[in-house]
């Protein structure tokens, strides 16, 4: 029994991670057989239990056709192959979406797990942000509010003109990455960048010694480098489990959706309520910033009208974040 459990076991733990890029997935995440064997030879539900040989899982192909093949064929990839499949899945990106992201300024408070769930799933250090809450205030008549600012991921991004070595580009479902293993460090993209959303590693990553034997994925930038740019990913790997982005889901007070403006559908990282997004836009007056400089987007806002809560300013902000408009 306890031999059967840890094949199974090692098993479970090779699809997950050939579920990363799309070859090996296994459809139901189970082990080739619902239940385990009884002393009587048959199922918790009293199936006949193959053998091992003959043992089928559910993959998923690259071409996305369901099939099965037996357990005797699934053969572990080589480390050099993976790699090689993470970063090319990285650079292509998901077919047919064309990601987008909502925030409504009526309800960020300055929480901050935003911003703190997205340093852990990114290994960052304290100074470092892939998304910042700023102070803002359009008028000294006008009361401040709190503004969300992550990268905005551009249908025209300046930044991934610039690149030399082609480390910043754009995928077809609109995400803008950085490939640490081609980066330079020219930081020629952070001068492009109208919205100052990236940041430079000038030391050694957070966590360097724990993450030295982890592989490289470009869809999470784990692990981080010294000497290279840095920026938020749209968490890009929480996309391809079909999740969230960390920060939309971390948020409690439902500042943040996100979803597919092919489908014309964003989700509420709170409430898991799915609204239309051009009817969202349209009903709020939403906008972007700085829409002249046609960089084109792809994070909106909600302007702070009709707050769920009173502006408090507890300190959580520096002055080099304070922005006036």
């Amino acid at each position: 029994m306890s031999d059967k459990k840890s094949k199974n076991n090692s098993r479970r733990e090779f699809l997950k991670i050939g579920s990363l890029f799309g070859v090996g997935v296994a459809a139901a995440g189970a082990a080739a057989y619902s239940g385990f064997a009884s002393q009587d030879g048959h199922g918790t539900s009293g199936e006949t239990i193959l053998s091992e040989s003959e043992q089928k899982i559910k993959v998923l192909t690259e071409d996305g056709t369901l099939a099965e093949i037996k357990a005797s064929e699934l053969t572990p990839i080589k480390k050099d192959e993976y790699t090689d499949a993470l970063q090319s899945q990285g650079r292509e990106g998901i077919a047919g979406k064309h990601w987008a992201m909502v925030i409504d300024l009526s309800r960020c408070r300055n929480v901050r797990a935003c911003m703190a769930s997205c340093q852990n799933a990114h290994h960052l250090r304290d100074e470092q942000h892939h998304i910042n809450v700023l102070r803002m205030q359009d008028d000294r008549n006008t009361e401040p509010y709190f503004m969300p600012k992550p990268c905005f991921h551009c249908d025209n991004p300046p930044c991934t003109k610039v690149c030399p070595v082609d480390a910043t580009f754009k995928r077809q479902d609109g995400i803008v990455l950085i490939d640490n293993e081609r980066c330079i460090g020219c930081r020629f993209c952070i001068a492009a960048c109208p919205y100052s959303a990236r940041v430079f590693n000038w030391f050694e990553p957070k966590d360097a010694e724990k993450d030295e034997e982890l592989l490289y994925n470009v869809e999470l930038n784990v692990p981080q480098k010294k000497g290279t740019v840095s920026k938020c990913l749209f968490s890009a790997d929480r996309l391809r489990e079909g999740k969230l982005p960390y920060c939309v889901s971390a948020c409690p007070n439902g500042v943040y959706y996100f979803g597919d403006l092919n489908e014309d559908a964003v989700t509420n990282g709170t409430s898991g309520e799915t609204v239309r997004f051009s009817e969202l836009i349209r009903q709020n007056a939403g906008y972007t910033l700085m829409p002249e400089l046609g960089t084109k987007p792809n994070v909106y806002y909600l302007p702070p009208k009709n707050r769920m809560f009173p502006f408090e300013f507890k300190g959580k902000t520096t002055l080099d974040d304070e922005h006036h408009g």
